[in-house]
């Protein structure tokens, strides 16, 4: 139950990210233009590109469960600093500060997962499981 328990979570937990780098690739101007309001003007293109190839890698090792420690370690090089960005709510105006508050703990919480991930491993279900017991 418990190796049931590990996959279910992985594919929940690498879903957002998943979705993330589809939305960033179908909405590649808007999220430029959304970079340019948080003040990242410098290096656009190297900061997208790097963002999805992070998001599909990183996701993609997790949801399979393939090398996932390091998958999620790619995952907090673009999750990380993104949620110190865009969620500043001690920043953020009076009528946003318990939104923005929300949505850091939010992103917090996945971080928290991603660590969790990272120091447990991806469990009995995974590809790595199936290449490691595998004879040739």
């Amino acid at each position: 139950m418990r190796d049931v328990i590990d996959l279910i979570g992985r594919i929940f937990l690498s879903a957002i990210f998943i979705f993330e780098a589809w939305d960033t690739i179908w909405y590649f101007e808007k999220t430029r233009e959304t970079m340019t309001n948080y003040g990242l003007d410098n290096n656009q293109d190297a900061f997208l590109y790097g963002a999805i190839f992070l998001l599909t890698t990183g996701g993609l090792m997790v949801l399979t469960g393939y090398r996932a420690t390091f998958g999620g370690l790619l995952l907090l090089c673009y999750w990380l600093p993104v949620t110190f960005i865009v969620h500043d709510f001690w920043n953020a105006p009076k009528e946003q500060l318990r939104l923005e508050s929300i949505l850091f703990m939010k992103d917090m919480a996945i971080i928290g997962g991603l660590l969790m991930l990272m120091g447990k491993g991806s469990g009995r279900y995974s590809i790595k499981k199936v290449l490691a017991t595998t004879r040739v």
